[in-house]
């Protein structure tokens, strides 16, 4: 296998696990779906989107992106248009890196989830 093959391995690699991660995110009062797609011109998004009881969304996403010589990496859980977590852009040169950081920002973008949902139902049940 030559070095570009073993690239796209190991990105459909990291793909698969941070889809895995994110598809894991549920709550017993939130309805989730997954979803993953490639956007223009090399980029690749990986996430779950939560719907509370009263229709809010809750999104928790991770990206891989290359631009130029380097790759982007972001992550982020928003609502509403609200950022709830947003971890900074990471720009890096090696693919393995690019791919490492990935890994690293799929876990910390699910870490927070069971709070932020259970915050949020809570906040219904108060109302």
């Amino acid at each position: 296998m030559d070095s570009e093959s073993r690239a796209a391995a190991g990105l459909l690699a990291a793909l698969s696990r941070a889809s895995e991660i994110l598809a894991g995110l549920r709550h017993p009062f939130a309805r989730s779906e997954h979803y993953s797609y490639f956007f223009p011109p090399a980029g690749a998004r990986v996430g779950t989107a939560l719907t509370l009881p009263d229709g809010r969304e809750v999104r928790f996403e991770v990206s891989i992106s290359a631009s130029g010589d380097a790759f982007q990496v972001e992550g982020a859980v928003e609502s509403e248009g609200e950022r709830l977590l947003e971890l900074s852009r990471r720009s890096v040169r090696d693919l393995r890196d690019g791919l490492a950081v990935f890994d690293d920002y799929a876990a910390e973008v699910a870490a927070p989830a069971a709070r932020l949902i259970g915050e949020m139902v809570e906040e219904l049940s108060d109302n």
